[in-house]
This record gives C-alpha cells, structure tokens and sequence, in this order.
C-alpha cells in the first residue's frame, strides 16, 4: 500500500511526470500527472502566443505597395503611387516639397502627391494637421480632423486625416507650399478633392502627405491604397 503511494514517484492518482515548455523569452518546467501536464502546457502555449502577438505590435512595419507602383521615399516618409504618376525631380516640384508625383492627361495635370516634411513647429500630431491645413487654398471646404494609424518604426504611429476640396480659381504658375494652385487642371473651376495626412516622425518633426485630384479623376480603391502605403521611416 505505502509502495503504491511513494514509490519512484507514483501515487494513487497514477505515475506522475515532468515536461518542459521553452519559449524565446525563457523556460518552464511543469510536474504533475499526464492530464495536468497537458492543461498546464497549453496554457504556457496559450500565453506565449499572446505575449509574441502583443511584441509583434511594436516591430517596425512598413505599408503595403502594390505591385507595379512607385514610390516616393523621403528620410522620413514613404508614399506608394499609381504607375500613372509620374515623379517629379528636384528641379521640378516646389522647393517646399521633399518629394511628389504628378498624373496627367490631355488636358494637363489632373493629380497630385507630395511630402513636406519639418513644415512648421508642433507638439503633438494635431498641431501638425493644423500646420498642413494652412497650405490648402482659401475657400476650400476642410473635413474634421480624423484620427488614423500609419506604419513606424516603433510599430503604428498615430496621425490625423483631413479631408478637402475647392474650386480651381486660375491656370496660373507660382502655386504655394505643396498648393497646386494653377498646376491642375488649366481650365478654372475645376472641382479638385483633397486628402491630407499629417504627423510627427520618428525624430518628432511634422511631415504631410498630400493628395490632390480632379475631382472623379482618382478612384476611392487607388486613394486607400496610397494612404494605407504611407510609412514613417
């Protein structure tokens, strides 16, 4: 009877064991019968699959870019485009923006994206917005800011999404920091649509992504592909 109960570990309840579970943080070592082995063991799983889920969401990430599209990169963000768009050089876009593409039919320049990075003083990822809202035309109609996430270095980052649009008041030249201003459309009162996003980058300094369009010129697919691609480098 007292064999039954002590001998080499047994009991009465049946022969007991020992199973280590290791995990990239460490191990661990549990005791007990098959059954509790088992139910203990899927537990560590259990909880090492959230920890690893819960890392995963501060590794550095990028967006998506789907194929065949360019991509416009600056030292501290980068943008996909439509293989339409065309990307301009430093002597061709304004000495405002880090970096744009433009898209282009008979009729001359129906689209637009750029960066402008470090454009004005802000703490915080609304101050930025309201910094980027400055450059849209007088008379647009601005959305409410909207709260997004973009892909960063340190996992997702937060950012503010404005809306816009306005009627092209002229075909002129000399448009203003990342306006374009007569740069689309020749024709005045052309409806043009807008999206801006805005933030802070990994050093803490504004940038803005700017879409501009023709209005029905963009399709709402190829507008979320562009801004699900914007990435803080």
């Amino acid at each position: 009877m007292s064999s039954k109960k002590t001998t080499r570990g047994t009991t009465m309840a049946g022969r007991t064991g020992r199973a280590t579970f290791t995990t990239s943080t460490g191990s661990a070592t549990v005791s007990g019968t098959p059954s509790a082995i088992t139910a203990a063991t899927a537990a560590l799983a259990a909880f090492a699959a959230l920890m690893l889920a819960a890392g995963c969401g501060s590794q550095a990430g990028s967006g998506p870019v789907p194929e065949g599209w360019g991509t416009l990169k600056t030292p501290a963000v980068t943008v996909a485009h439509p293989a339409a768009f065309e990307a301009q050089g430093a002597g061709e876009r304004s000495k405002y923006n880090a970096a744009a593409a433009t898209l282009s039919d008979a009729s001359g320049t129906i689209g637009m994206i750029t960066v402008q990075l470090d454009f004005t003083d802000a703490d915080s990822v609304e101050e930025a917005a309201i910094g980027a809202e400055a450059g849209v035309a007088l008379g647009s109609t601005l959305g409410e800011q909207e709260e997004i996430q973009v892909p960063g270095p340190d996992g997702d980052e937060e950012a503010r999404r404005v809306n816009f649009e306005f009627t092209q008041k002229d075909s002129g030249a000399g448009s203003g920091a990342g306006t374009p201003g007569g740069t689309l459309a020749p024709e005045a009162g052309t409806r043009i649509d807008g999206v801006i996003i805005a933030g802070l980058d990994a050093g803490d300094k504004t940038y803005a992504v700017r879409i501009d369009a023709v209005k029905g010129k963009l399709s709402k697919g190829d507008l979320k592909k562009i801004i699900d691609s914007i990435t803080v480098n």
